[in-house]
């Protein structure tokens, strides 16, 4: 059986990552949780511990492709991603959410399932800390949004980079905040 989670569906910039996870169920690393109720540096030592017993696969969709047929339809572009990246085909994949993505194997929907499933948190954590890593370069390149920081969510340092340095290839332009900035940039 494998979990499966998404990171990032909210964001202005950035892909949206999901991971798959199949544990093993006699060395499960302590401290599963959902990914949102851990501090960051605990995330990413699970994660690492999810690694060393775990099978994982980790399935990305673009910014292209979020804008390209929705922040849904990328989403579940991920997770099938995710799951076809599985050395082992599982025969279940148990999916934190209501809307059931498109996956070879039978597949169950679990709300709040990250904080229900050792498995879909094991997802959750691994699809976020990979996630964030991608942002964190990211604002490498473009130092003036904050990802490393805000993860290309609206917080304010991010509107502030916006309005004085404009959009990025990796802002997500059908969302509506950077939609309208690029409309508004048209008018002029």
């Amino acid at each position: 059986m494998a979990g499966i989670d998404e990171a990032g569906r909210g964001p202005w910039a950035g892909p949206v990552v999901a991971a798959a996870v199949i544990l093993d169920p006699v060395n499960c690393p302590d401290g599963l949780a959902d990914s949102k109720m851990l501090a960051e540096t605990r995330r990413e030592e699970i994660a690492l511990l999810i690694r060393e017993c775990a099978i994982v696969s980790v399935g990305v969709a673009t910014v292209e492709e979020i804008d390209e047929i929705n922040i849904l339809q990328a989403t579940f572009l991920a997770m099938a991603r995710a799951e076809a990246g599985l050395p082992e085909r599982p025969r279940v994949c148990i999916v934190d959410g209501s809307q059931k993505p498109k996956l070879s194997a039978r597949t169950h929907m679990v709300v709040k399932g990250d904080a229900k499933s050792l498995s879909i948190a094991a997802a959750s954590i691994i699809a976020k800390t990979v996630r964030d890593r991608m942002m964190r370069d990211l604002a490498l390149e473009h130092p003036f949004y904050e990802w490393e920081k805000n993860k290309g969510y609206g917080a304010p340092a991010h509107q502030r980079g916006l309005k004085t340095y404009g959009v990025t290839p990796h802002h997500r332009r059908s969302f509506a905040p950077i939609h309208n900035i690029l409309c508004a940039a048209g008018a002029r």
